[in-house]
């Protein structure tokens, strides 16, 4: 390409600087590419530089609006607990339930995670608890865990998604019991702790009108001990939850219980759900908008998750 020579303008006839440029372009987007010169006529009481600064307001306005985070109620609701796709090499085989999703890992006989949406109406109690221990009938007898693989282990059945949270519905609480839904869990956990964290998220559910839960299953690296009598049960090394609310402001809050004897108040065991995502390798509530997403998980408030009146 040729370059032309350049030559030296008279000072007067000098073209305006790059700020003035480019806060004439600014304000030619803003008035729809109207000419200044036009904008200036319509506008006669109106001197340049304060034509200048409106338009500039203008745009920042409209660039703010247009990244501003989504409302609640710009946000989709249905799935929005489901997590994202596991590692390939991971058994997964996707149930879904009337009241809960379980990806069900068959080589370590445990959830890899559970899933569901708590509201208003699934907090009416219908249905009385059957504390009938099911195996699940979508998997074949040589593959279904039966409640006696529990039998003289020492581990609580330790529900994922809660009976109670399945009392509006009797079929929904039957599959509450189906044993792909279930896990290992110490005595004093499951009747303790991890119930109490559970009964919090129904006074938040109650609170907030919808809230989304996932929740599982952690194995640490190394040797895992097993239980069962016919079908060898994996027992977990901790637990995890994740809560979301999409009613006003998003938030979400994370949870991690060891799985042993324990009597600790809510906050210590409280983690961001990006934490929860380092240790477990899930992606949770994927389906939000990437802003929203990176906002609720980078950080959580207990105070935001109150309880009691």
């Amino acid at each position: 390409m040729t370059t032309r020579k350049s030559r030296k303008k008279p000072a007067s006839r000098r073209r305006p600087g790059g700020l003035f440029v480019v806060l004439v372009a600014v304000a030619a987007a803003v008035l729809g590419f109207e000419p200044i010169d036009q904008a200036l006529r319509r506008n006669q009481n109106t001197d340049l530089r304060t034509l200048l600064t409106n338009a500039v307001h203008r745009l920042s306005r409209n660039a703010s609006a247009a990244t501003a985070t989504p409302t609640a109620g710009q946000l989709p609701e249905a799935g929005l607990e489901i997590p994202g796709p596991l590692p390939k090499d991971t058994p997964q085989l996707t149930l879904k339930r009337r009241t809960y999703t379980v990806s069900y890992n068959t080589r370590l006989n445990l959830p890899n995670w559970v899933a569901w949406e708590l509201n208003t109406e699934r907090l009416v109690e219908r249905e009385s608890r059957t504390d009938k221990f099911l195996p699940d009938p979508d998997l074949p007898p040589s593959q279904a865990v039966v409640t006696k693989d529990y039998s003289n282990s020492g581990w609580d059945r330790g529900h994922m998604c809660p009976a109670a949270d399945n009392r509006w519905d009797w079929r929904a609480m039957r599959e509450s019991f189906y044993m792909t839904n279930i896990c290992p869990q110490h005595h004093n956990l499951n009747r303790g702790d991890w119930k109490e964290l559970e009964d919090a998220c129904r006074e938040w559910a109650q609170r907030e009108g919808r809230i989304y839960i996932v929740c599982g299953p952690i194995l640490y690296r190394g040797k895992h001990r097993t239980i069962g009598r016919e079908h060898c049960i994996t027992v977990p090394d901790a637990f995890f939850k994740v809560v979301l609310s999409t009613t006003g402001t998003p938030k979400a809050v994370g949870f991690i219980y060891k799985n042993t004897a324990g009597n600790r108040p809510l906050d210590s065991y409280v983690n961001s759900v990006d934490q929860v995502e380092r240790i477990t390798g899930i992606d949770f509530f994927p389906s939000l908008p990437d802003e929203v997403e990176r906002v609720v998980e980078a950080s959580y408030d207990l105070s935001d998750w109150p309880m009691g009146s």
